[in-house]
């Protein structure tokens, strides 16, 4: 069984516990977030402690005496500097779900990776990095079809999606062709519609629950569990599932 440390308790954050609490193959140990009250029970039914952690000595002290196997942060992307360096020195496994980490953040994440394995996600359900794979193979395939990606969010998200620019990256688009939509209380809608001249595909994800992160994180927890140190993006544990079974197709 892994021991778990989750960081952030937002509404994905809260989602995730759940999915973790329910999960034979891991022990929720605790929740972090900035500002709480340290070991109050958490809401939702999550039976989890909650404790409040603010600064790296914080960290420190908390893993000293509350050791756990990984990391899963739902939370901000000043958190990473927060407990890096207990993650580089403990070689703790990291799932990391942020979305808007700086290109300063990221390679201090590469950094950690020389001593731990470090998995870095803006979203990190099992769909949409399907969808990415999916979306890859059909850009190497028609390099000539037209290309829009639109994303689709509730109404208070403010930014442009981290996975839409994490799609157009992936296929080589200019990010002007994401079309950005603010609606109600949408989850997470994404889509990437290949123009032919004569057919059009269409490839369509949509998250229904917040739980979808949590399966998202319990299925790389697994597999990340399963590598060497280094840095990792989801498709990256995705595509040594495919090779693997490939590879056993072979005669």
């Amino acid at each position: 069984m892994i021991k778990v440390g989750l960081v952030g308790f937002g509404k994905a954050g809260q989602a995730v516990a759940q999915v973790l609490q329910e999960d034979p193959r891991y022990e929720l140990c605790w929740i972090a977030r900035r500002s709480a009250v340290t070991m109050a029970p958490t809401p939702s039914g999550i039976d989890t402690p909650l404790v409040a952690l603010a600064t790296p000595d914080d960290w420190g002290q908390w893993l000293d005496s509350h050791p756990v196997d990984a990391l899963v942060d739902f939370s901000r992307p000043e958190s990473l500097h927060l407990y890096g360096e207990q993650v580089r020195m403990r070689g703790l496994m990291l799932i990391s779900a942020i979305s808007a980490y700086s290109d300063a953040d990221l390679d201090y994440a590469h950094t950690l990776a020389k001593n731990a394995r470090v998995l870095c996600s803006p979203n990190i359900t099992v769909g949409i990095n399907f969808l990415i794979m999916a979306a890859r193979l059909l850009r190497k395939i028609a390099p000539f079809a037209d290309v829009e990606i639109v994303e689709q969010h509730f109404r208070e998200k403010p930014e442009v999606s981290g996975t839409a620019r994490k799609i157009a990256q992936t296929i080589d688009v200019d990010e002007d062709r994401i079309t950005s939509l603010r609606l109600g209380g949408i989850v997470g809608h994404h889509e990437v519609i290949f123009g032919f001249p004569y057919q059009t595909v269409r490839l369509i994800h949509n998250s229904i629950e917040r739980r979808a992160f949590g399966t998202g994180a319990a299925f790389a927890l697994a597999e990340l569990a399963r590598c060497e140190n280094g840095f990792y993006t989801f498709d990256d544990l995705m595509m040594r599932m495919v090779r693997k079974e490939l590879l056993s197709k072979q005669p």
